[in-house]
Formats: C-alpha cells, structure tokens, sequence
C-alpha cells in the first residue's frame, strides 16, 4: 500500500486533531490491472443483481462493453443507457436524460467514464435511492469521490450536492489507455492544489475558513506523487497511472472530509468555471477541466509572485473599494459571461463581499498578519516558471491562446474569478488590498 492510502486510511473515520472526525462514504477503492473482473462480485457485495450501466459513447467503447460482458456474464440483467452525444454536458438536459432513461427495476447504478458521466451518475443514483459505483476510464479529475457534482444550471457553474459513490473502479488496464489529452488534465487538476492549500491556509487566517492540517497533508502528498511520476504518465507506465489515479480519488476524499471543497480547489478552478460558463453561453471555445486548471494555476501562481512584492496601503485599498462601482462591474459581468452573470450578480445581495464596512475590518486582518501570509505563499507555492517548464515538458497547454481563448481575456477573467462563489481567494484578496486591476493587468 502507498504511502498515501496509509495516511488516507489512518484519517478516515478516526479522531483527528482538529478536533473532528473525518469520514468518507466511499467504502472501497479498487486499483488494478483487470479489477473490472471483479465488478460481479462488488454488485453483490452491495446487495444487487440488476446493474444500470451509464456511459457516453467513447466510454462505452473504452470499457463498457467489457463491464456489460462481465456482468451478464456471471448471470446479471444488465440494462444501459449510453447518451448519443460523445461529450454530453454537464447540465439540465444530460441529468433529465439519464433520469428519464433510467430502469426502476434496477437496483444499483454503475457509471463508465470520468467527470461528466460520474457527475451524472451521482446525481442519479442518488435521485434512485440506489448504490452507486463509478469505473473509471480516465485519470482525468479529481471528482470522482467528492460528494458533488459540478454542474451548469441556468448558465452558472454550480456544485450540486449528489452524493459519494459507494465503490471507485480503476482497472489500470483502462486507465492507461485514456487519451493523453485526459492524461495530462488529469494531471493539471492536481497541479491546482498548490493553489488551494495555500488559500485554504490563508482563508483560515483571514476569515476563519475551518482549516486541518491533516487533510492538508494528505493533498501534499498526493500532488508530490503525481508531480513525480509526471513523466511516466506520459509514458503510460502502470505505477505512474495508479499514482495520479490514486492522487485524484483521494483529493476527492480530502473534499468530503473537510467538508468544502477547499482542499482541491481555488482561484484557479474559478478561471476554469469562468471559461466554461462563456462557452455555454456565448459558444467560445473551452478544453477539459483540468487542461483549464493547469493554465489558471500557473496565472495564479504569477499573481501570487506579484503580491509577494507588495506593502499593504491601507490609504490607497480603502480609496479603491470606496471608489468600486457595483452597478457598473454587474454591467461588465454581463457582456463577459452573458446570462450566467446574473447569479453572481444576485448573490452579492447575500455575501455582502463588496460592503465598505466589512471590508475595511479585512483589510485589517490583512495588514495584521501580513507576515504570516507571505510565509503561507512561500511554504505552499512553486516558482510559476518550474510550473510553466512542467507543462510544457508534458505537452499541456500554458497560455488561454494555445485552447482557442485570447489572452486578452485572462484579466477580465481573473477579475471575474472573485464572484464565482462566496469563497474567499486570491483575487478577493487583491481587491481587499485595492491593487487587484493592477495584478490582472499584468497577466497577459
């Protein structure tokens, strides 16, 4: 067993010294070359005989079959559903699908692919009131044992609370078939955690963020085990598609045991939500999930650089926030992310993120512990340029330009990411401190 399953199973369900107990609903973890064989006798073991099996049509032909075969082959009613599209949406339409498509007499749902198919797949197994077990056919994100799926309704990005699956298949022999752009994003997903443990750490200082130090280290060591088996995933090396595999479910379970999803997401994964949301509503152009994270990483980490070089002016931060046109940004929201912006633009009226009052008590938070930040920056970030050099070592894309978005856009962007959810990160930061147009400015 590696060294991080150790530390996984020595936090899950046990006391911890945060003060809580750290639990996940997922009951087992397969890993394996050929565990797809052993999906009959994990059907039963959750007491049932009539698998539902939902896939999109590349998943399908990457292992659905073989799990159709395998199952009806040890005397299972298998019924299926396999959405026409080859990339179905992540939204209303591709949830309502599949719940209409779905056979009441079966009595466990079983999901072939990765992101978008286990979100689906969550939602519907827990709308059936059935168990749920995912076969991975990708080491692609990190979603597969979160507890939500993270959806587009009504134009938003949201995260939907849907439920764990019960088992996690990942028969090696599939994974490391998995195209390589699904290798690389799966392994630009959990670049993002240098992002989101440093603003959980400072999220936790600055507004008392629920923060464990654990959990925290378990992510470490996830993202240490992905980065140094970078090369062999390319390679499509056994041992380095279980380590990012493995990486991925359990940042997933960091999320559900703390309970947010800040162990593996930040800024950067708002960047991604925000390219997402113009696709959907204005048609641009967007790649996968982790592809995006790994360019909103390394813009994150280059802001980060910048803020490194600043002195906290309380003058000047005030005077800005004092100066902020809310009505005037709605109106820049909306030409950028059309319809989408409008929940982000009705949720101030409960965040109250932009209040003079609320902010000038930040700002002296800020200013008080402006020492420790830095500290938290240095001990959690990597030099932006080791990250640039990684990527593109690994061939993944470093620019928006190089996924058909203009660079052009990446500061309205940034900008932008601080309305996403009401979660404090980076870009908040920087507007709390009134230099945040100064910073995005720079990005291009």
């Amino acid at each position: 067993m590696s060294e991080v399953l150790e530390l996984y199973n020595r936090i899950n369900g046990q006391p911890c010294s945060c003060g809580n107990t750290h639990k996940t609903s997922l009951r087992k973890l397969v890993v394996g070359s050929g565990v797809i064989g052993n999906l009959p006798e994990i059907v039963r073991e959750l007491g049932a005989e009539h698998p539902f099996l939902l896939a999109d049509p590349n998943t399908w032909k990457a292992a659905g079959q073989k799990v159709n075969d395998v199952l009806a082959g040890n005397g299972m009613n298998v019924s299926r559903y396999v959405f026409s599209k080859s990339r179905p949406e992540p939204d209303e339409s591709s949830v309502g699908s599949a719940i209409m498509h779905f056979d009441h007499s079966c009595d466990i749902v079983i999901g072939i692919g990765s992101g978008v198919i286990n979100d689906i797949g969550k939602i519907l197994s827990k709308t059936a009131g059935r168990p749920y077990i995912i076969a991975g056919t990708a080491p692609s994100m990190d979603g597969y044992n979160s507890a939500t799926s993270s959806m587009a309704m009504d134009g938003l990005k949201v995260s939907i609370p849907s439920g764990c699956p019960d088992v996690i298949i990942g028969d090696i022999d599939v994974l490391k078939l998995a195209p390589r752009e699904m290798l690389i994003s799966g392994l630009g997903d959990m670049l993002a955690k240098y992002v989101s443990i440093c603003e959980w750490r400072i999220a936790n200082l600055l507004v008392g963020d629920a923060y464990c130090e654990n959990i925290a280290s378990l992510v470490r060591m996830s993202l240490a085990e992905c980065v140094n088996n970078a090369e062999g995933l390319m390679e499509r090396e056994p041992d380095a598609v279980r380590a990012v595999f493995e990486g991925l479910v359990v940042c997933g379970a960091a999320m559900e045991f703390a309970g947010l999803s800040r162990p593996a997401s930040g800024v950067e994964h708002y960047i991604s939500h925000l390219w997402d949301m113009r696709g959907l509503a204005l048609g641009t152009p967007v790649s996968t999930h982790g592809i995006q994270c790994a360019i909103g990483t390394l813009t994150a980490l280059r802001a980060y650089e910048s803020l490194r070089n600043v002195v906290p002016d309380r003058k000047r931060a005030l005077a800005y926030v004092k100066a902020f046109d809310f009505e005037r940004w709605s109106e820049e929201l909306r030409a950028f992310l059309g319809s989408g912006a409008e929940t982000m633009i009705t949720a101030e009226t409960r965040e109250q993120k932009y209040s003079v009052e609320k902010h000038a008590a930040r700002l002296e938070r800020i200013i008080g512990h402006w020492g420790q930040l830095l500290d938290i920056m240095r001990e959690e970030l990597p030099a932006a340029g080791d990250i640039e050099k990684l990527l593109k070592k690994i061939g993944c894309p470093s620019a928006p330009a190089e996924i058909g978005i203009g660079n052009e856009l990446l500061p309205m962007t940034f900008r932008a990411s601080k309305d996403i959810r009401d979660k404090y990160v980076l870009s908040r930061l920087l507007w709390d401190l009134g230099i945040l147009d100064e910073v995005a400015d720079k990005l291009i």
